[in-house]
């Protein structure tokens, strides 16, 4: 499988490094570039892609502006040398945040996460295959995990450490990747950094939900909304 890929950059030199790094990489198929983000808009209603490399300072158009006017973007990895747009950048779900001078390096490592986002994505909206199970990369291996063996899920930055009745296994994606993905009637995101399944839920006891030995904090924010979800209709009053 591979990745059909857009790049757009105002700069020649910038477009140039980044069609050698892509021409590099087996699961990366180049389709074009554009010099702006009009441009970029126009092709991409003609030639939808799979991930997109796209700067942010551009005229008239921003990288930012134009990731808003997508109703279905593709994936995104932002390549840009101001690193003061990096928190809006996650916060509009991108893949990766690359900082010029971009190293082959840091660009493999970022295009290798889309990867693997794009193959999550795949296995879990392909008919009923998936449905009860789901892939992750771990260093060199892709994991099978069932969705009624995890017990819990904690964000670490741009890593996410599944916990499963069993074992503990640490992947390169972000908290927001897999609350999206996760079926919602299964998992709920009670705090910035957790994720619960709510069938492991053992209690809830002030603040914090209960998971076998592990105490998971509720934002104060969910409070409400989380204790109504787990609760339902089951809550058995006098």
């Amino acid at each position: 499988m591979q990745l059909n890929c857009l790049i757009v950059d105002d700069e020649p030199v910038a477009r140039k490094g980044l069609e050698e790094y892509v021409r590099e990489v087996e699961f990366l198929n180049l389709v074009g570039q554009c010099e702006n983000a009009l441009k970029a808009t126009a092709m991409l209603n003609q030639h939808p892609v799979d991930l997109l490399f796209l700067d942010i300072q551009m005229p008239k158009l921003t990288g930012i502006d134009l990731l808003k006017t997508l109703k279905n973007p593709p994936l995104v990895i932002f390549t840009t040398a101001y690193s003061e747009y990096a928190l809006e950048g996650y916060a509009l779900d991108v893949v990766d945040y690359l900082m010029k001078p971009i190293t082959f390096e840091r660009f493999l490592k970022a295009a290798q996460k889309a990867f693997d986002l794009h193959c999550l994505k795949k296995s879990h909206g392909s008919d009923k295959v998936a449905e009860d199970h789901f892939f992750v990369k771990c260093d060199s291996k892709f994991e099978k995990i069932y969705f009624n063996e995890v017990t819990f899920i904690e964000g670490l930055q741009n890593y996410a450490v599944i916990h499963t009745l069993t074992r503990k296994l640490i992947t390169y994606i972000t908290m927001t990747s897999l609350e999206h993905q996760l079926p919602k009637e299964q998992f709920m995101k009670v705090h910035k950094s957790y994720i619960v399944s709510i069938p492991q839920v053992k209690a809830i006891e002030g603040n914090e939900i209960l998971m076998g030995q592990a105490r998971i904090p509720i934002s104060r924010t969910l409070k409400d909304e989380v204790v109504n979800h787990i609760l339902g209709n089951k809550l058995f009053k006098r």
